[in-house]
C-alpha cells in the first residue's frame, strides 16, 4: 500500500476563478466560503471568483483565500477519494499552507485556522509596508553560489538572505528592495538560468517580518490548538510534529525563518512517502516535487 501525504500550497498559488467550480459542484465547499465571509466581514468567494486581481494578490486577502480554497478542495477529495483521506499518514504546507495542513490534521478548527491566517496576512502586510523589500527566485544555482550572491548584493543596512529552499536549483532570496534589485545582474553573471522577482508585498521569511510576530503571538493565544491526529512536517525544521505547544512555537518562528521545503520533501521521501496529493489551487508543489524526485506521483486536487 502507498504511503500517502497531503501537501497544501502557499501564497503565490492564488488565481482569479479559484474554487468557483468547487463551490458550484459541492455544497460543503460553498458552505466553507459562506462561513469565511461571515468571519472575515467581506465576500471572499466573490474576490476569489471575480477579483480584482490586485485585491486577491494582496497578502491580507491571498492568505485567507488560499486557506479556504484548500479546505474546500479537501471536501472534493473526501467525496471522490475517501480512501486517500482515510489512509493519509502526514501533511505539509508551503509557508501559509502549513496552517491548512494543521487544520486538516485536526490541530485547529476551520474557523480558528481562518482567524489565524487572517491575522497573519494582515500582520505580514503591515510589516512589509514599513520597509521597501522584496523576494527574488534564483534558478539554476546551488545553495553556496546563491549565498555568495546574497553576500555580494546586500546593501549596507539591509537584510538579504536565503528565504525559500524550494527544490534543487530553485532558491528564493528575500530582503531589502535595493539589495534585491542587485540580485538579477549578479546571479546571471554567476551562471543562473534566470531570476524572477516575486509578486509579493515584501521580504517574507526574514527579520523584516519580525513586527508581525507580536500580532501572530497574540492571535495564537486566542485560539485553542490541539494535538494533531497525524504528523505535520514543519517549514522551520523539516521535521514532523503533533504537539500543540510545538505548533504554537513553530508557527511564530515560521514568519521570519527560512522555508525548508526542499529539505521537508527530501525527509518525507526518505521516510517512505510515495504518493502525494496537492490539495488546493495550482500545481506549484506538484512541479517542485517533480524536480526533487521525478517519478514520485503527486496528484493535484484543485481548489
Amino acid at each position: 500500500m502507498s504511503k500517502i501525504a497531503f501537501l497544501f500550497p502557499g501564497q503565490g498559488a492564488q488565481s482569479i476563478g479559484m474554487a468557483r467550480d468547487l463551490c458550484q459542484q459541492l455544497p460543503a465547499a460553498k458552505a466553507l466560503f459562506d462561513q469565511a465571509g461571515e468571519i472575515l466581514g467581506y465576500d471572499l468567494a466573490d474576490v476569489c471568483f471575480n477579483g480584482p486581481v490586485e485585491k486577491l494578490n494582496s497578502t491580507a486577502v491571498a492568505q485567507p483565500a488560499l486557506y479556504v480554497s484548500s479546505m474546500a478542495a479537501l471536501e472534493k477529495i473526501k467525496q471522490e477519494k475517501p480512501e486517500a483521506v482515510e489512509n493519509c499518514q502526514a501533511a505539509a504546507g508551503l509557508s501559509l499552507g502549513e496552517y491548512t495542513a494543521i487544520a486538516f490534521a485536526g490541530a485547529v478548527s476551520f474557523e480558528d485556522g481562518l482567524r489565524l491566517v487572517n491575522k497573519r496576512g494582515k500582520a505580514m502586510q503591515a510589516a512589509a509596508d514599513k520597509v521597501p523589500s522584496g523576494m527574488v527566485s534564483v534558478l539554476g544555482l546551488d545553495e553556496d553560489k546563491v549565498q555568495q550572491i546574497c553576500d555580494d548584493a546586500r546593501v549596507e543596512g539591509e537584510f538579504l538572505q536565503l528565504a525559500n529552499f524550494l527544490c534543487p536549483g530553485n532558491i528564493v532570496v528575500s530582503g531589502g528592495q535595493a539589495s534585491c534589485d542587485r540580485v538579477n545582474e549578479l546571479a546571471l553573471a554567476a551562471g543562473a538560468m534566470k531570476t524572477i522577482a516575486l509578486s509579493v508585498a515584501g521580504a517574507f521569511h526574514t527579520p523584516i517580518m519580525e513586527p508581525a510576530i507580536h500580532d501572530l503571538t497574540e492571535a495564537l493565544k486566542s485560539v485553542s490548538l490541539q494535538s494533531a491526529k497525524l504528523p505535520v512536517y514543519s517549514n522551520v525544521d523539516a521535521r514532523p510534529h503533533t504537539e500543540a505547544d510545538v505548533f504554537n512555537s513553530l508557527l511564530v518562528q515560521q514568519v521570519s525563518a527560512p522555508v525548508l521545503w526542499n529539505q521537508t520533501m527530501a525527509r518525507m521521501l526518505e521516510e517512505g512517502f510515495d504518493q502525494f496529493y496537492e490539495v488546493g489551487n495550482g500545481r506549484v508543489l506538484t512541479s517542485l516535487l517533480k524536480r526533487i524526485k521525478r517519478k514520485v506521483p503527486c496528484e493535484p486536487v484543485l481548489g
